[in-house]
């Protein structure tokens, strides 16, 4: 008898766990702009940050080559294949559709599978270097969210650099550096994003991890993105609150995880030995059958949808806000200064609406509670954002606005609108009593209702 109830809780507590390992406060929830909501004053809207979806890039991508006759097949010419390095009797011709590799097949749905791919003129004119750049463009701002991720047919190369943009291709920076031996190439000692951590996730690396030239099953380079999010959002990302907070109130590492554009800089080619064979060059070349590049349009957390029209991903801006990227306010909602929306605090974060202009109040109409009162559009302050207020940007957790300027917390919290506990700081973490009691019993709760439904809490 013992023996079965004990099985039973077992079962419980087990059904419990799963259940709270998604439990929604975990994570940000930001798939919708509004909702409306019912108080005292009949129905309005309710405001909160948002984001588009992730999508694959790839589909909205153009990609420029450089050298622009840097891709093989005019005139004709023979290369070597990669099973067998010696038998040089595969031919690309660009006339020939069956023949042909233009650079579009890196992106086709077949480059799925190794069937077709992208491929350049062979090392031909050694020593002289082959190199090859290869952009990628959006005309539009993403936040990627998953890896970038890219497979070579002819070899990872010895030598490459994948490089960004945050300004349409005007300037760059190195995202990362690989090599068979960083040292050589670029005077950096080797690391992997394993090396990394927290504090240091923004610096840029050498690897050696993937550049092992002649190997069929070493054809695909990461730059691991997911590997530098769970340095804040756990190996599992299930603590993606974490992640969110970080990213709202530090800029550099905004900016990391975003692009208008990736350059790929191949700068020698796989030669799987130390040396060049100066009597078979056809066995030296770039091909790529894929590039996947997942992310999300960044509409500064003022949209849920967008679009592509003429050819341009644009957002569908809502908060009142306009723009490619809704980065700025529409006209006539310009009552203070726009800024972007917030991911705190978890989960709904805080919309940061545009409000109406000065100019364009007359009497204030009654169907929209976050409608300010004068004080409340900074007059005497035009240029300076409000950091809390009575209406949207609440203090969390009894914290008390002082001034619009700053959040009086209470002793066991912090952060700009008191949403952190302090003791998340210490290295014991936070236990029951440090503000999270109603969390951390939760379960508890749980538990011993459904003990109750099965008659074990008669013990």
């Amino acid at each position: 008898m013992y023996w079965s109830r004990f099985l039973s809780l077992h079962a419980l507590w087990v059904t419990v766990s799963s259940m709270m390992q998604h439990y929604p406060s975990v994570w940000g929830h930001y798939d919708v702009c509004k909702t409306q909501i019912y108080t005292e004053e009949g129905k309005v809207w309710d405001y909160m940050a948002c984001q588009p979806e992730a999508r694959d890039m790839i589909k909205y991508v153009k990609v420029t080559l450089d050298p622009p006759d840097i891709t093989c097949g005019d005139p004709p010419e023979t290369f070597c294949a990669m099973g067998n390095p010696y038998m040089c009797n595969n031919e690309c011709d660009a006339s020939t559709q069956e023949l042909a590799h233009p650079p579009e097949l890196m992106f086709d749905l077949e480059g799925r599978h190794p069937s077709t791919f992208w491929q350049s003129t062979t090392w031909k004119d050694y020593p002289k270097p082959l190199h090859v750049n290869i952009t990628l463009s959006w005309n539009k701002t993403i936040e990627l969210t998953d890896n970038i991720v890219i497979t070579f047919e002819s070899g990872r190369p010895d030598q490459m650099i994948l490089e960004k943009s945050l300004d349409y291709g005007r300037t760059w920076q190195p995202y990362q550096y690989y090599a068979t031996d960083c040292l050589d190439a670029f005077h950096m000692d080797p690391k992997s994003v394993r090396d990394l951590s927290q504090h240091t996730v923004l610096e840029i690396i050498c690897t050696e991890e993937y550049s092992t030239g002649y190997m069929t099953n070493s054809k695909i380079i990461h730059f691991e993105i997911k590997d530098r999010f769970a340095f804040f959002a756990g190996p599992r990302l299930h603590n993606m609150a974490s992640l969110y907070g970080q990213l709202d109130t530090t800029k550099k590492l905004r900016d990391f995880f975003t692009i208008t554009d990736l350059r790929i800089r191949l700068l020698r080619p796989a030669t799987g030995e130390i040396y060049v064979d100066e009597q078979h060059l056809a066995r030296y070349f770039y091909a790529i059958s894929d590039i996947r590049v997942y992310g999300r349009c960044k509409c500064n957390l003022h949209a849920t949808g967008c679009k592509e029209e003429n050819k341009r991903l644009l957002c569908e801006c809502e908060h009142n806000t306009t723009g490619p990227d809704c980065g700025k306010c529409k006209k006539n909602y310009q009552g203070r200064p726009w800024s972007p929306g917030s991911y705190l605090p978890i989960p709904k974060g805080t919309a940061n609406i545009c409000i109406p202009s000065i100019s364009s109040i007359g009497n204030p109409p009654k169907f929209d509670r976050i409608w300010p009162n004068i004080s409340s559009l900074e007059v005497s302050k035009p240029n300076q954002a409000n950091v809390c207020d009575n209406e949207l940007l609440h203090c969390q957790n009894g914290g008390t606005c002082i001034n619009n300027v700053r959040c009086q917390c209470p002793p066991a919290y912090t952060g700009i609108l008191c949403e952190k506990l302090k003791c998340e700081r210490d290295p014991g973490g936070c236990g029951q009593n440090s503000g999270q009691g109603a969390m951390a019993h939760r379960p508890l709760v749980l538990l011993t209702a459904l003990l109750a439904a099965v008659g074990l809490c008669t013990w």
